[in-house]
Parts: C-alpha cells; sequence; structure tokens
C-alpha cells in the first residue's frame, strides 16, 4: 500500500471553539432549520445579545381544549415566557421558564382563563436584567397592562420590579383596540437614555428614567402606517429604526420607520417582510450577533403532538437581514431552512494539500457542520 500524506486547512465561519454559554445543567439541541424550537410552540421572539452569546426569549403558546374554536383574544393561551441562548446560532440552551404571569401580584391569571403571557423584551441595564412585558391586569387595573421583572442573570430567576404595572389604561387613550391596547413593549437603550415603545392598534413612544420603572416624559403617539402591534426598536449606523406588526396581504407583515433621533421625525420606509406561513400574526426581534444582523419572527408551521400550527400555536423562526447602502433595509424572504441556507457553521474557506510519491492520486472533500467530522473519499 502507498503512503499518502494529506494537509487539511480549514477556517470556519463560526469557529467549534466559541465559549457556550455556561449552563451544563440545561438541556441542548441543535438547530435544523426554522422553526428553531421543534417541542414546544413559541411566538413574539425577543432576541439579546448578552456577552458573546445570543439569548431568545418567547413566549409559550399551549394547546387547551376549545382553544380552536376561540375568538376575540381567546385563541392565544400563552402561560409563560421561556428563555433559550446560542453561542454560535447552531447549538442551543433551553433554559426553561424563566417568567409567569403569576410572578405579578396585580397581574390576572384567573378570571381570562387563558394565559396571558404575552410579548416581551429583556433589556441589561447596569449589571442587571430588565424583562418587559404584558400581562392582564386584575382590580383596580383594566385591561393588559406592561410591567417589568428584574433579575440578576438572564436566565432568571425574575421578580417583579415594582409591584405595579409601569403601563396601564388609565395613562394611554384608548386606541382601535381599547382596553388591549397596552400590550407589546420594546426598549432601547441608547448612549445613557432608555426608551419605552409600546401599543395594539395605537403606538405609543415614553423615554424612562434611568432607574427604568419609571417614565421621564409624557407619552408620545407616533403615526406609522399600516401599525398593528409588535413594536421592536433599534439602532444602526446613528439612525433609529421602529419595526412593527403592520396589515398585509390577508394578515400581519412586517413595516418599518427610520428617524434620526428619538425625538425626531419617522419615516415610513416600506416592508421588512411579509405574512407569516399559516399565521396571521407576526412579531418582529432584530438584532446584531458577530457582525451579522437577523429578523427573528414566528410563523405556525410546525405540527407537535398531532396539534397543527395555527393563530395561538405558534413557532419562531430567524432569517438574515440586511441592510442598504443608504441604511434602509432590504426584504427578508422568509425560509423554512433559516441559517442552513447560508451555511451557519459550516466551514467557508478550505484549502487542501495533497501528496503521493507518484501524484496520481485523486480525493473528494466535503465538509459538514461543526459537530460533524470532514469526510474524504479517495479514489483512483
Amino acid at each position: 500500500m502507498k503512503k499518502i500524506s494529506i494537509t487539511v486547512m480549514c477556517t470556519f465561519a463560526l469557529a467549534a471553539c466559541t465559549t457556550q454559554p455556561k449552563t451544563p445543567s440545561v438541556e441542548s439541541f441543535v438547530f435544523n432549520g426554522n422553526p428553531i424550537v421543534r417541542n414546544n410552540f413559541t411566538a413574539d421572539p425577543a432576541p439579546v445579545v448578552i456577552g458573546d452569546s445570543l439569548y431568545l426569549f418567547v413566549g409559550h403558546d399551549e394547546y387547551y381544549e376549545g382553544q380552536d374554536s376561540a375568538n376575540g383574544g381567546k385563541e392565544f393561551n400563552i402561560t409563560e415566557w421561556l428563555c433559550y441562548s446560542t453561542a454560535d446560532l447552531k447549538t442551543w440552551y433551553d433554559h426553561g421558564s424563566v417568567l409567569r404571569p403569576s410572578n405579578f401580584a396585580w397581574a390576572d391569571t384567573v378570571s381570562w382563563g387563558v394565559g396571558t403571557a404575552w410579548a416581551s423584551q429583556v433589556v441589561p441595564y447596569n449589571g442587571k436584567y430588565y424583562y418587559f412585558t404584558t400581562c392582564q391586569g386584575q382590580k383596580p387595573y383594566s385591561g393588559y397592562c406592561v410591567g417589568v421583572a428584574v433579575a440578576d442573570s438572564p436566565s432568571g430567576p425574575y421578580v417583579d420590579a415594582i409591584g405595579k404595572p409601569l403601563i396601564c389604561d388609565t395613562m394611554t387613550v384608548n386606541g382601535p383596540r381599547g382596553w388591549w391596547n397596552d400590550i407589546d413593549p420594546t426598549v432601547l437603550v441608547d448612549n445613557g437614555e432608555v426608551w419605552l415603545s409600546w401599543g395594539n392598534g395605537t403606538c405609543f413612544l415614553a423615554k424612562l428614567k434611568p432607574n427604568l420603572t419609571e417614565l421621564a416624559d409624557s407619552i408620545r403617539i407616533l403615526k406609522a402606517p399600516k401599525y398593528i402591534e409588535g413594536p421592536w426598536l433599534h439602532k444602526y449606523n446613528g439612525k433609529y429604526y421602529l419595526s412593527y406588526a403592520s396589515m398585509s396581504n390577508g394578515g400581519e407583515g412586517i413595516d418599518y420607520m427610520m428617524a434620526n433621533s428619538m425625538t425626531g421625525e419617522w419615516i415610513h420606509k416600506g416592508e421588512i417582510t411579509g405574512a407569516a406561513e399559516n399565521s396571521f400574526t407576526i412579531h418582529p426581534g432584530i438584532v446584531e450577533f458577530k457582525g451579522e444582523w437577523y429578523l427573528f419572527y414566528h410563523n405556525a408551521t410546525l405540527e407537535l403532538n398531532g396539534k397543527k400550527g395555527t393563530i395561538g400555536r405558534r413557532s419562531v423562526c430567524f432569517d438574515k437581514m440586511e441592510y442598504n447602502e443608504d441604511g434602509t433595509i432590504k426584504f427578508v424572504t422568509q425560509t423554512k431552512e433559516g441559517l442552513v441556507a447560508v451555511k451557519a457553521g459550516l466551514a467557508t474557506n478550505c484549502s487542501i494539500e495533497k501528496k503521493s510519491k507518484k501524484g496520481k492520486r485523486l480525493f473528494a472533500l466535503s465538509i459538514k457542520t461543526i459537530e460533524e467530522s470532514l469526510y474524504i473519499d479517495s479514489h483512483r
């Protein structure tokens, strides 16, 4: 047998040695295309980068008997908020339930009859983690309210930060959605200033005090074309962005506005993506992670335990998002492959040096994911 020396040199796009979240006790799974999570229905994604990891907070959609014929908001039974994390967008860690409506003493967890853990966002600030979220209020609070919990770790445990709602129905004008217009909070920390936006039917904006638990100024109303709900604030290259669920073809899509400052003129720029497959609702979550931008959203394509996805049984997905030179956002096509389509976790730059005494052997090299080994097939 002839001896053959082969040297394979590969540069990986996502290094295999990247530090994973220090959570040895939690279960992990490998991303295999959209949706991200396959053992739970998940909705209303809220991604945030903490250290070298991306944390993803979601609402837990759960089936209940009679759900498919319910209406008036009871199609949704969102019982708790779940947390996942990843350091490479390939291997994900399941931190389980980190917050429930019952953690807020002012929340009504009984009379509504279904879970009311609606859309939320976690913000790291001054060494703490603030969980802005939505719950149905009980007397003396009416309608849905925005609350805030706090923790020393991104995966909790979280406790109510102020013992009462941050925003309740008496603080805002009743727009098209009335008693449930105070939902879906999003927060942006920018150069020491903290901004809160929220609303269903009406898009509200307010500045928070440095303690993140009080309003610093009056509440503004933003005129956002086709606005329905689910706002999301982010900043890119000195520009401010407000994305939101908008009326699209037969369901919600995602539109966005841009501004030069949080108090400046907000200009509608169009659609980021269209309606989600099999879901009337959609919810944007936009984040930069390790030099790339991503759009998180939900659809309703997952079938779990014999129950098909539908309006109240949704599944979180994500795809890469890119900007034009002028800062506008390129249209995002929703995919089933997700980052598999752009080879997340795969080698990108490889060179092969092969040597044999006669130099007559040929080699075929294929490189799979980081978790898999190189496969080399040699033949004459």
